[in-house]
């Protein structure tokens, strides 16, 4: 049979820490009570649900869906009227390769304004701060 004191004879399996503190549940439930508490205060509505949760999963399925739709659509309608255009005028396969790269690009531009990294086109008006203000 295997002895389990160790060469120490201390009757323990690890390292003796004996000087170090042990750490009782009740002190790591008041940690996590603490933990949640401060959490809670920097949330901006201060209550987060499951439903929340379960929810924000759904809508990060539904942006993905909407992103991956708009970036083939865009593709698609490039191959397409490159396609149309080497029909016509008989210039297979030129029109279909240069349309799928602009078509291309347009998807990636639409998916960067559907996140809000790229601003929408049209005309910008100026935002009028404290030093534009008329004096009258």
């Amino acid at each position: 049979m295997a002895n389990t004191k160790r060469p120490d004879e201390t009757g323990k399996t690890g390292p003796g820490d004996q000087d170090e503190p042990e750490f009782r549940d009740d002190d790591l439930e008041r940690r996590r009570r603490q933990l949640e508490a401060s959490l809670a205060t920097r949330r901006p509505d201060g209550s987060a649900s499951r439903e929340g949760a379960k929810s924000s999963g759904v809508a990060g399925y539904g942006q993905a869906l909407k992103l991956s739709s708009e970036f083939i659509a865009g593709i698609a309608v490039g191959v397409g009227l490159g396609w149309v255009i080497d029909r016509m005028a008989g210039t297979s396969p030129w029109g279909l390769i240069i349309f799928l790269l602009l078509g291309f690009g347009a998807g990636v531009l639409n998916v960067l304004r559907s996140v809000g990294v790229v601003a929408d086109t049209g005309p910008r008006v100026p935002k009028k701060g404290p030093e534009d203000r008329d004096i009258t």
